[in-house]
């Protein structure tokens, strides 16, 4: 029910254009930023007239798949940036995107659609959470984004 709910943002262009927005709400660790519009279709070309052919390319050039049409409807599309120096351990970076996920679906009725992306800005002290995936890093990052979502419903 997640997937039909919340898209995922996976092209470069769209992460970019979500990333020079201003930031619409920020934590200690994460900041939020949104796009009132749904993602860039992805682009399919057809093989122009005259092209030289491949050797290795038998098969006829047909219509585009339909996956690939344009015109995404405008719905909740997220992406998460966590990078490797605030998160070393993939656990970690796992456990953050798996807790962005729960939240923003928990937030998606209140939030206007268009595209969502949470970042994470500092690392999580590893003195207060010397394990890459425990139950106190779960609960204080869960909190965090909580109160990360609630602030950009205003």
């Amino acid at each position: 029910m997640l997937g039909r709910l919340i898209g995922r943002l996976v092209h470069t262009a769209d992460f970019e254009r979500v990333l020079a927005t201003p930031t619409r709400s920020r934590s200690a660790h994460f900041a939020v930023h949104h796009v009132g519009s749904g993602p860039f279709a992805p682009v399919w070309r057809a093989r122009p007239a005259g092209a030289p052919e491949l050797s290795t390319d038998p098969a006829p050039i047909s219509d585009p798949p339909v996956d690939d049409l344009p015109g995404p409807p405008i719905g909740h599309w997220l992406g998460s940036v966590i990078p490797k120096r605030h998160a070393r351990r993939s656990v970690t970076r796992n456990l953050l995107k798996r807790q962005i996920r729960s939240v923003m679906a928990n937030h998606a009725p209140q939030l206007p659609p268009g595209l969502w992306l949470v970042r994470l800005r500092a690392p999580f002290a590893p003195k207060q959470f010397p394990s890459a995936a425990s139950p106190a890093l779960r609960a204080a990052a869960h909190a965090e984004l909580e109160q990360l979502f609630t602030r950009a419903l205003g």
